[in-house]
């Protein structure tokens, strides 16, 4: 297993980066099946646990349509059908994230930080906490304001979920992440209860900023920088490519 190649950073992913802060690889992937995804993460991790990446990894990407089912997912939140969800092209899957059902899709950027808490806090809800603030720090870039509801995890916006949170560790090493609702197709929503949150109301970027929302490619922009300031890290992208060797151990 080997090292992920770096390539030289641009200009927006390196605002507020500090030469004594520590690298953190940036992965682009694109569109990308739940399922690949999930084996990505998981293989990214297990070389982070092992030190055969010797730096924290953001990974970025979307996913075609999904519903996901975390370890505190309850049955009675999944108000579609099997056979809905198939005539609606979504996907089910359940995964050993925290948290409870949501949905993935394309307008929606997901990111999977692999993180080893040993070199930042032993603590995940602290670290929780700090993805919070990311987000918060983010999204008030492009003006829509932000805030946390008490005893619930993610990012609203007034009483408007935007951002999606849910965790796994293991030696102190995380996957799983956040999903970031930008031109998201909220009508998938509809399919469930989100997070469990009975009466909640979903909203993106696009529908707080309407003609005025900047595109996904920039909202990752604006996550990695406010990543690197958050976390004190120095983003720098890595190719998709160099996940092949980690993935081919």
């Amino acid at each position: 297993m080997r090292e992920m190649d770096v390539a030289a950073a641009p200009a927006a992913a390196m605002q507020g980066a500090s030469p004594a802060r520590a690298p953190m690889h940036v992965v682009h992937l694109g569109l990308v099946p739940y399922a690949r995804g999930l084996e990505i993460q998981r293989a990214v991790a297990r070389a982070r646990i092992s030190g055969e990446i010797a730096h924290d990894v953001l990974i970025l990407l979307e996913h075609p349509p999904v519903v996901t089912l975390g370890r505190s997912a309850k049955a009675q939140n999944l108000i579609a059908s099997p056979a809905l969800l198939a005539s609606r092209g979504v996907e089910l899957f359940e995964a050993e994230r925290g948290g409870d059902i949501t949905f993935h899709g394309p307008g929606q950027l997901v990111g999977y930080p692999i993180v080893n808490l040993r070199g930042h806090k032993q603590d995940l809800h602290w670290y929780l906490r700090q993805v919070e603030a990311m987000l918060m720090d983010a999204l008030e870039t492009f003006g829509i304001e932000t805030q946390r509801s008490e005893g619930r995890t993610g990012v609203w916006t007034h009483d408007r979920k935007i951002a999606s949170i849910g965790v796994h560790a293991r030696d102190w090493v995380t996957w799983h992440g956040f999903a970031l609702n930008v031109s998201t197709d909220l009508a998938y929503f509809d399919l469930m209860v989100p997070c469990g949150l009975a009466g909640v109301t979903m909203t993106s970027v696009a529908k707080e900023l309407g003609s005025a929302a900047p595109s996904l490619a920039e909202v990752a922009d604006a996550v990695t920088t406010s990543f690197g300031t958050i976390f004190a890290l120095a983003p720098s992208p890595a190719a998709s490519e160099s996940l092949t060797g980690i993935l081919s151990s």
